[in-house]
């Protein structure tokens, strides 16, 4: 069973952009990320293939050469008939059940991605405490913690974990920003996968997503900055220590 993720369009149009160079293949990137990252988890149907080729800059040829390139990969199924289309059929890999699918990074590599991370997430922390949020994005920025929080296994809530993250990255309004941020959480899930999952890093990763989530509502940026710090910081000590 899977944790209730909120508002879903508003995640796959800030993550998905115009390809500018190399169109299949940053399509087929685009979408791969999306998926890795829970933007569209097992079982849900990607967009109609006219809006995501007008969302993705493509034409509908270049978009249906990526999505067999998915299909090759294991990462969705097409279905036809009525009510088919494709559908995602990638399922979150379990933290520390299997070896990561990718070599993991260590040593340089390893503190390039923290830094990386440690910049951009609380620079768009900050930068979402400064906009003039509506009712919606607010509720939506507090749903989002709250999805953590009620992720019933530990890969429920490392699609969660990601969609916050990428939620307040889009809160920031700064398109280059949120491509950072996917960046690093696309780094970041590679990482956890190879690490036991520990309860008690979960419930305090919950408790500083709150302390984010508190200061972006009291527009107060400086907190929210720091409170993105400190969040930051508690995961990197953790995969520094056991990633070395």
């Amino acid at each position: 069973m899977t944790a209730h993720l909120p508002d879903v369009g508003r995640l796959s149009e800030a993550v998905l952009r115009p390809a500018t160079a190399n169109v299949f293949e940053t399509t087929v990137e685009q979408l791969a990320t999306a998926i890795r990252l829970g933007v569209f988890v097992d079982g849900e149907h990607l967009p109609p293939e006219r809006d995501l080729a007008e969302r993705l800059g493509v034409a509908r040829n270049t978009l249906r050469d990526a999505i067999a390139a998915l299909r090759e990969s294991g990462l969705v199924a097409t279905r036809r008939g009525r009510g088919g289309g494709t559908v995602v059929t990638y399922v979150t890999p379990e933290p520390g059940s299997s070896p990561a699918p990718a070599p993991v990074r260590r040593g340089a590599a390893l503190a390039d991605a923290l830094d990386f991370r440690r910049v951009v997430e609380p620079g768009a922390a900050w930068l979402a405490a400064g906009q003039n949020l509506a009712g919606d994005q607010r509720s939506w920025l507090v749903e989002s913690a709250a999805a953590v929080w009620a992720a019933p296994e530990a890969g429920a809530h490392r699609i969660a974990d990601s969609r916050f993250h990428l939620a307040v990255a889009t809160l920031s309004g700064s398109p280059m920003l949120i491509e950072s941020v996917t960046r690093a959480q696309a780094a970041l899930g590679e990482m956890l996968a190879a690490i036991p999952v520990l309860p008690r890093n979960i419930s305090h990763s919950c408790e500083q997503h709150d302390a984010v989530v508190e200061a972006i509502l009291h527009a107060d940026a400086d907190a929210a900055r720091a409170a993105m710090e400190e969040h930051c910081d508690a995961t990197s000590a953790l995969l520094r220590g056991l990633l070395g």
